[in-house]
């Protein structure tokens, strides 16, 4: 009798022995780590921005006039201030003096340092597209009032005194990337120019931006 309980009581033993693997294959399978991480969805890094090529040669524009302007800004500073009543005589000599020094600190200065080529393109496309407009013989025809033009045009000469300072209209303006307070664009005959307003000199220049 004794016997037969030690049976009983094994063969329990071994039904309790089971049962945890028994729950075991009951739950769920583990997850196949080499099916979870598919190259291209879930957290992979999304494919880069396609660039403007046109506003990333205007930036190179942009940067290019400011750095004019800080070199600008550090020599002007070493002249005497202008006041409210200056008198003409003054104002041009003021103009002279700073010409002066930017010619000298530039003399090696060509065109397309500042107009960079690739700028260059994208500008005349932008006039070229305000040009074809409705408005556009008008406009042209304000640009080309009483501007002659200048043969052999260079960069750092002064703007030429016989000539008045050419009109440029607003939609032009509009269409042109902003400058700095120094700086303003005008037209010697259909050539864009890059004109620093104080020392009234040509910065750079863009040579038949349009056709007469």
């Amino acid at each position: 009798m004794a016997s037969r309980c030690r049976l009983i009581v094994m063969a329990m033993g071994v039904s309790l022995s089971l049962m945890p693997c028994a729950c075991s294959r009951s739950s769920s399978p583990p997850v196949d780590q080499t099916k979870a991480a598919v190259p291209g969805t879930g957290t992979s890094t999304p494919p880069a921005q396609p660039v403007n090529e046109d506003a990333k040669a205007l930036a190179a524009f942009l940067d290019r006039v400011n750095q004019y302007v800080l070199v600008h800004q550090k020599l002007e500073n070493t002249l005497p201030k202008l006041s409210k009543e200056s008198t003409p005589q003054q104002v041009d000599a003021h103009q002279r003096a700073l010409s002066k020094l930017l010619q000298d600190a530039r003399k090696d200065a060509k065109q397309a340092d500042i107009f960079t080529p690739e700028s260059q393109v994208v500008i005349k496309k932008l006039i070229s597209k305000i040009f074809s407009g409705p408005d556009g013989p008008g406009l042209r025809a304000s640009v080309m009032d009483e501007n002659p033009g200048v043969p052999n045009l260079k960069v750092n000469d002064r703007y030429p005194d016989e000539i008045p300072v050419s009109t440029i209209p607003p939609q032009l303006l509009e269409g042109l990337p902003k400058l700095p307070e120094e700086m303003e664009y005008r037209f010697v005959g259909n050539d864009l120019i890059l004109m620093d307003t104080h020392a009234h000199i040509i910065a750079d220049f863009i040579p038949n931006t349009f056709t007469r």
